[in-house]
């Protein structure tokens, strides 16, 4: 069994990444995450990383908290809340006992992550191959096999195609069209109907494709490059209650995760 000491260490604190320390944290698991200075996760409401900006941040009564030292970590989570690093590089394995890492960063290649990173490395979606830089992939592809454990090979590759939800896929993201300080003229839970204005980058508009609720928005004030996406709005009149709930989706993956964790556990 996994020493109850031992941290699983997740890159990544995004919307998915979090859905996936949820479940883990809740099924008994310490977790520490780790995210870049400043994070441009859209479904902000539901990602640990908003504690990077806001201190502190709550999703479906588990607490986060952003720590700054290996202290910090440990004194967050004795508190029973998941500690939120600002470490890019994740030097925080080093620091602290850790016999899982997930990377979670969802970069759609590997950006450093190896198997010698913790006794057992999980990678999430494409970019890795289980066997050789990770022991685990668990696909995200939306579809049939979405949350399955992969043990040779790889996940799905990216499509670059949006999952179709009520009917939209493209038309359901914000794009930015330019470079530049984003502006925000709406928040997150907002509806809105299309042509609507958005946000502003510099002096150019982004302006609502569709209409609905806004599900997810970058942070105000950050840089953003050009294509970057900046935010989604979901067509479904019930979205509003969901903004602030854990996916479908990322609940699935963290129940690979988890599934992939107790196999690994219970076989030692």
């Amino acid at each position: 069994m996994m020493d109850e000491e031992d941290f699983i260490i997740i890159k990544g604190a995004g919307d998915i990444a979090s859905g996936v320390a949820h479940k883990l944290f809740r099924s008994g698991f310490p977790v520490v995450m780790t995210d870049i200075e400043r994070p441009t996760c859209v479904r902000r409401n539901v990602s640990f990383a908003n504690c990077i900006y806001e201190g502190e941040w709550e999703i479906e009564g588990v607490r986060a908290k952003k720590a700054q030292t290996r202290d910090e970590v440990l004194q967050i989570a004795k508190g029973n809340r998941i500690p939120v690093l600002v470490d890019p590089f994740c030097r925080i394995k080093e620091d602290i006992p850790c016999s899982v890492l997930v990377d979670a960063v969802l970069a759609k290649k590997n950006i450093g992550t190896n198997k010698e990173d913790a006794p057992f490395v999980i990678g999430l979606g494409p970019g890795f191959y289980a066997g050789k830089d990770v022991d685990v992939v668990i696909e995200t592809n939306r579809g049939h096999n979405l949350g399955k454990i992969i043990f040779d090979g790889e996940a799905e590759p990216n499509t670059g195609v949006p999952g179709n939800i009520a009917g939209y896929g493209m038309e359901r993201v914000l794009r930015a069209p330019v470079r530049g300080i984003i502006r925000n003229n709406k928040g997150i839970g907002d509806q809105v109907n299309k042509a609507d204005l958005i946000a502003w980058i510099g002096l150019t508009e982004v302006r609502a494709t569709i209409d609905g609720v806004i599900r997810g928005l970058i942070y105000d004030g950050l840089e953003v490059h050009q294509g970057w996406k900046i935010g989604d709005i979901d067509p479904r009149p019930e979205a509003l209650r969901w903004t602030h709930t854990i996916s479908d989706k990322a609940r699935c993956i963290g129940g690979g995760v988890l599934e992939a964790i107790l196999m690994k556990s219970w076989k030692k």
